[in-house]
């Protein structure tokens, strides 16, 4: 396991945690979905109403990871985070890395006295969703993805 320095995301992070998104939607084969400026990315995470946090995982002085987060309400559990994205650059993969993203952010879930936290997986992501098995994640299969784009 390799010991990555977890912590809060700065302004300062933006540009190399958006090439980390960018790469995750490369793996994702949607390479052209990652249409947020970043300018937008960096108002709605520092600016003056941020809606989302993020964990940075740096090995060697470059981010090689991100936990990004953001409060989710549900009328059933009360208030929970939903974890939008949880990247280790391919690289750095199978070093703990992830691990050490994710639990750092479920003890900030904890800390804040929230009920749990929400993700989704792609389906045909099984090296995703055997590190999630060993959390005792629950995958519920009878709820389905909705979007609108406007």
């Amino acid at each position: 396991m390799t010991k990555a320095i977890i912590r809060t995301a700065v302004e300062a992070d933006c540009p190399a945690m958006l090439e980390l998104i960018k790469e995750l939607a490369i793996l994702e084969k949607a390479p052209n979905e990652v249409t947020v400026s970043m300018e937008e990315f960096i108002d709605a995470g520092f600016g003056q109403n941020p809606i989302w946090g993020a964990f940075i995982a740096e090995f060697d002085e470059k981010i090689v990871g991100i936990s990004l987060y953001y409060i989710r309400y549900s009328t059933w559990k009360g208030r929970r985070l939903y974890l939008e994205d949880l990247i280790v650059t391919e690289s750095m993969r199978g070093y703990g890395i992830g691990k050490q993203l994710f639990e750092e952010t479920i003890n900030y879930g904890k800390s804040k006295g929230y009920q749990g936290m929400v993700w989704q997986v792609l389906d045909w992501n099984e090296p995703a969703i055997q590190f999630y098995r060993k959390y005792k994640a629950d995958f519920d299969a009878e709820w389905i993805n909705v979007s609108i784009t406007y």
